[in-house]
């Protein structure tokens, strides 16, 4: 069923409470950023934050930061002496995200690339304990070719808008993005060294165990 306003609006109201510094950075993300829907919201990094806690993550990795909101909320969910690498392409977003992981207190444990994240992952080492995908969706597979050897077993891979507002079964679409999507999707279906959900949160959440 299509999710409605008021449902959203019951569902926020059933999920914890926004810490201030997120809510702080997502009205400041509306004010500033041209595409400001990119950003992970409440319910997604409530999910992400519980999500470390569940798998006891120490060491995550995150492809695509934006402004930062879902590596924050990503850490305030780590135990001591956790580490996030974080990775976005776009440098002009830099200072704005430093300033807000400043601001959240966890500056001692996220550390932020700036640079095409399948050049940038050559030079990370694993085993990292959870991966979050949500960069260009053309790359995906890229992606998770390059992570699912870095991943521990029994550790978690999460990508984003794997339902790319629909238009993963709209016969029609056919652009680079949506492309993309689609041949992630498959490539993850097929892979024997995973077990695979696809969540129906905002637009669309794959959570991907390996093995």
């Amino acid at each position: 069923m299509e999710i409605s306003t008021e449902l959203e609006d019951y569902m926020e109201r059933h999920t914890d409470r926004e810490p201030e510094v997120l809510a702080e950075l997502a009205a400041d993300t509306h004010r500033r950023m041209l595409r400001p829907r990119m950003l992970s919201g409440n319910m997604q990094g409530q999910f992400l934050r519980m999500l470390c806690r569940l798998v006891g993550a120490r060491r995550v990795l995150e492809i695509g930061t934006f402004t930062g909101y879902s590596a924050i909320a990503m850490a305030m969910g780590m135990g001591e002496g956790g580490e996030l690498h974080t990775i976005d392409i776009n440098d002009e977003l830099e200072d704005f995200v430093h300033h807000y992981i400043r601001r959240s207190g966890q500056e001692g444990r996220i550390v932020f690339h700036v640079g095409d994240a399948r050049e940038v992952l050559r030079d990370l080492d694993g085993p990292f304990d959870l991966v979050f995908i949500d960069a260009d969706k053309r790359q995906y597979t890229d992606y998770y070719s390059a992570v699912i050897d870095k991943v521990r077993p029994g550790g978690v891979i999460v990508a984003d808008d794997v339902l790319w507002e629909g238009k993963v079964i709209d016969t029609a679409a056919h652009d680079p993005q949506t492309r993309g999507i689609l041949e992630f999707n498959d490539l993850v279906q097929a892979d024997n060294r995973v077990e695979n959900v696809l969540f129906p949160i905002r637009h669309g959440l794959m959570l991907i165990r390996k093995k």
